[in-house]
């Protein structure tokens, strides 16, 4: 069996989709050689990998992009951050594949880094994506500030406009520092487009599926929707959980700081005279000047399944994995999107009818009520979403076609159209 190469960046939310599909990897036989973040190295051992740490400056690395105000300057902040992490990564996953001699190598998404390095590699290359690609998909709406999907003259100069003025100048912007830092690291030559650059490997997996992703004409062959593959760590019992009589709602916020605890202190307030137990989870910690409830309970960690499964709905910060947590659960969602790929998140769970989007800018206790009031009724969209999260495969297919890439490689490398 082969030996496999996986290659994650500095984030928990990106980790654990990944560890799904290693698992299922792992059961077949095949060897997993994982770099990770530090203090996941144990956890991730106990699961039988070959596990080390990253380069620790890529862990002291703020992703700062909260601290921008347009989204325009957000999109920004985000390519500089994967670019200067890059610069790490690239040495980082070298000495990995020195050492390891893999038959695959995989990275995330956001580590463009490594993505050079394994391209110049010439090993089989799979990409991970568990949130939502940064590219552009025929008959849809530019990505970035989640769009409703329209058609008419309004929706075309909308979008002509978003395009001109923040989608354009970033891709430009990617493309020149992303080209620079592939020629630094692997002396790649040049993509001809951002589009380019995020598809460069032969093989992406996508972690949602339709009808909660849109019905894109031009993802296949090489971009390919599994289906929801996060692996939650096992837990022992929860006293606290046990104590909690009738329906919860769930809160979440980012596991990477982005200031979004206004989630959180909006929930408490909105449902504090509901019939339901609030659970919020922080993992960064930011619990300063939050009121809980006589109802709420706040705490940095838990795991989202065992409070799903008594949760009649969540309240999210768009995250692509506990949205779909949620959903695959058959738990209507309320999204309040706060940065990053998580206003297309919204637009996404919009679009389906699995939930309500609450605009970051109307977030206040009377309208976030309202909205738990109608995501809840919102039945025949999550029903249809969580049908098709399950159809889609899941860490069974993405090992599949891990596999098949094995296969089709050990044929001979065909060489990539631009």
């Amino acid at each position: 069996m082969a030996t496999i190469a996986a290659y994650t960046s500095p984030s928990i939310g990106h980790l654990l989709p990944l560890v799904g599909v290693l698992l299922e990897l792992q059961a077949r036989g095949h060897r997993i050689r994982l770099r990770t973040m530090k203090r996941e190295v144990p956890r991730m051992r106990a699961l039988g990998f070959d596990v080390d740490a990253l380069d620790p400056r890529l862990e002291r690395m703020e992703f700062d992009d909260w601290r921008a105000r347009p989204l325009s300057e957000g999109m920004q902040g985000m390519i500089a951050t994967f670019c200067a992490r890059g610069e790490l990564e690239g040495p980082d996953l070298r000495s990995l594949l020195e050492d390891a001699w893999p038959d695959l190598v995989i990275t995330d998404l956001n580590t463009w880094g490594a993505a050079a390095v394994a391209e110049a590699s010439g090993l089989p290359w799979v990409a991970f994506a568990p949130s939502v690609p940064f590219v552009r998909s025929e008959g849809w709406p530019p990505y970035g500030p989640g769009f409703p999907p329209a058609s008419g003259w309004r929706a075309a100069v909308r979008d002509a406009v978003f395009d001109r003025l923040a989608l354009g100048p970033a891709e430009r912007m990617m493309l020149h520092q992303r080209n620079a830092l592939r020629a630094r690291l692997a002396d790649l030559p040049p993509a001809p487009s951002a589009g380019a650059l995020v598809r460069r490997a032969p093989l992406m997996l996508v972690t949602t599926a339709e009808p909660l992703e849109y019905h894109h004409v031009d993802w296949e062959p090489d971009l390919q929707m599994v289906g929801p593959t996060t692996w939650e760590p096992p837990t022992g019992p929860l006293p606290w959980l046990d104590e909690i009589d009738g329906p919860i709602v769930l809160v979440t916020v980012s596991s990477e700081f982005q200031r979004d605890g206004a989630i959180v202190r909006t929930a408490f307030a909105a449902l504090r005279d509901e019939p339901v137990t609030v659970v919020a989870t922080m993992p960064t910690g930011s619990h300063a000047r939050i009121h809980v409830p006589p109802n709420g309970r706040l705490v940095e960690h838990a795991p989202h399944g065992p409070l799903l499964d008594r949760a009649v709905c969540a309240i999210t910060h768009g995250g692509l994995g506990v949205t779909q947590k949620a959903l695959a659960r058959r738990v209507p969602v309320v999204v309040v999107p706060w940065g990053r790929d998580q206003f297309e998140v919204a637009a996404r769970v919009e679009h389906a009818g699995a939930g309500v989007r609450v605009p970051r800018r109307s977030l206040t206790p009377e309208r976030l009520r309202n909205a738990v009031t109608e995501a809840c009724s919102m039945r025949e969209g999550v029903e249809a979403v969580a049908a098709g999260l399950a159809a889609a495969g899941g860490p069974a297919r993405a090992a599949t076609l891990v596999e098949q890439e094995l296969a089709r490689f050990a044929l001979g490398p065909s060489t990539r159209p631009e």
